[in-house]
Formats: structure tokens, sequence, C-alpha cells
């Protein structure tokens, strides 16, 4: 189709997760809840992490990145959704659109390329403990969590840059709570052929290649635990199923929806939430109930909160009396 010779729609209508409208109040107070608990779960760990001095470590300030990622992660989609569970009308601009297209695989992408220098920094730590503060040092950490949004952001900018340009006239319907890309790209004006492959091209490359590199990582970790001692094997199991858990939740529906990228099945919704949702509430989970030294600072903030409510009641009650 001549491209000069279209009208570009200015919305698009998101079908969402259901049309049942009792499934959808439910839906509502359920996703709210949730929700809330994703930012609040995570703003306390990166809370913990930059106020306990012990934690001001490569794998902590990793998991505190971790848990920006996911606020974001679960923030690009989710309100969205939750405000459309109670209007009728489930519309999003088309620069809305565009930009829930661009924020999902800036932090996506970013998430992937963390979850691989975590992966790293866990390798280092046990396979070569003498000179893990050498190779892990502050600048290392700092260049490998700025690197993570760099890639995700230039992975994010290549996915839109084949896809705003391409003449979309209808129709506009996106059978999805939000702005999937594969869905987007199918509602174009034009064969395609050529788009398809290159978001499958580019999405593919970063994800298998985060993937076989998580995979090679944790095989290599586990391989070497089998010559520590019994309490440092268990330690280490210990950490690596946190990760591990975290890297499967993570890229176990990313790489089903992506085996049949351009086929809509109803499942796909269900992983989509899974990972935009459930993933970013469970990271926290994982890493705090298997991690002492999380739920000792947990602790020490906690106690150090209760003393200053003490303190400013005391200080305002003298000030009355």
């Amino acid at each position: 189709m001549d491209q000069g010779n279209y009208s570009r729609v200015a919305e698009f209508v998101l079908l969402g997760l259901c049309s049942s409208w009792k499934l959808q109040y439910f839906f509502f107070v359920l996703f709210n809840f949730l929700y809330i608990a994703i930012v609040l779960g995570n703003l306390l760990i990166v809370l913990t992490v930059i106020s306990e001095p012990a934690l001001h470590t490569p794998m902590y300030i990793m998991l505190g990145n971790l848990s920006v990622l996911d606020v974001f992660l679960a923030t690009y989609a989710t309100p969205k959704m939750i405000h459309d569970f109670i209007y009728e009308s489930k519309t999003i601009s088309f620069e809305g659109c565009m930009a829930q297209i661009f924020l999902l695989h800036v932090f996506a992408g970013g998430e992937m390329v963390l979850l691989v220098a975590m992966a790293y920094d866990r390798y280092v730590a046990i396979c070569k403990p003498l000179h893990y503060t050498t190779i892990m040092n502050l600048y290392k950490c700092t260049g490998l969590v700025v690197g993570s949004w760099v890639i995700g952001i230039m992975h994010s900018l290549s996915q839109l840059a084949f896809t705003i340009n391409l003449p979309f006239c209808g129709p506009n319907i996106v059978d999805s709570y939000y702005c999937d890309l594969t869905l987007v790209i199918k509602l174009a004006c034009t064969d395609t052929y050529v788009p398809e492959l290159l978001m499958l091209l580019d999405s593919g490359l970063m994800g298998v290649t985060s993937f076989l590199l998580l995979l090679i990582s944790y095989t290599v970790i586990l391989i070497t635990v089998q010559h520590h001692s019994s309490v440092g094997r268990a330690k280490a199991r210990s950490i690596l199923t946190a990760h591990i858990t975290v890297v499967t939740l993570f890229f176990g529906p990313c790489i089903f929806i992506y085996a049949w990228p351009f086929s809509n099945f109803p499942v796909d919704k269900v992983l989509s939430v899974f990972s935009t949702v459930f993933t970013p509430i469970l990271n926290p989970i994982i890493y705090t109930l298997r991690n002492k030294e999380v739920k000792s600072a947990m602790h020490k903030l906690k106690t150090r909160y209760v003393s200053y409510r003490l303190l400013s009641h005391l200080s305002l009650t003298r000030l009355i009396c």
C-alpha cells in the first residue's frame, strides 16, 4: 500500500483480559492489591539496600536495581489495565501504544541483562572467591547496572524504529490488555513479513543470548560447588535456588510466547500477566525469604523506624506538656 495515501489511526482498542463484568470487578480488586504489593515490596528492598551499609555490595546493589526494574515493569501497563476493568471504553492513543511498546522492551530487556550480570556476580563469588573483591569492584558493578539500562534502551529503540512508521489505517483492535508488539504489527496496512522477521530476530537474539549465558553460568557454578564443603554447598545451592527460580519465572513465559510470536492463544494473556504482575511480586518474596542478610537488614530498618516514631512521639508529648 502507498504510505502517502492513508489516514493513521488515532487510537487502538484493547479487548482486555475478559468480557465478563463480574470478572472484571473481581480483577479490579485483585490487581489493585497486587500492584500495591509490588510497589511496596520492591521499594522496601530498595530502601533496605540503600539504608544498610552492609548491603552496599555488588550482589545487593544489583538486587536493588532488579527491584526498581520490577516496579517499572509492573507499571508500564498494569495501572492502565486496572483502569480499564471499570470502564467500558478500553482505548489507548497511538502515542500511548507506542510508549507502552517502548517501555516494555526497555524494562524487560534491561532485566534480562541484569539477571545475566547477577549470574556473573555469583559465578565470581563462588568460583573465584579469593579474587571476588578485585573482579567485582564498585566500578564494574556500576558498569554492569548502567549497561543493563543502556542495552534495554537500545533494544527497545531498535524495536520501535521499524514499528512507529508502519501505516496503521485500521483495523485498530488489539486482543490484549496492553499494546503487544506482535499483535500491533499485524494491524499495519501493508505486508508485515519484514517487520515481523526483524522483531523476531531482535527479541530472539536478546532472549536466547541472555538465556544461554545464564544457563552456562549456572551450570559452571553447580559443577564448581560439588568440590566445596557441605556447608559451602548448602549456602551456594540456597543462593542459586533463588536465582534460578527468578530466571525460570521470567524467561518461562517469554519463551512460550515468542515460540509462536504471531499467533494469539488465550494462554498468552495469562503468561503476559504472569510476567508483568506475578513475577515482580514474587521476586522480592523469593530473595527476602531465602536471604538472611536482607531479612536482618529489614529488621534493623524496622527497629530504627519504631525507635524514630517513639522519639517523635515523646518529643511531641513534652512540647504539649
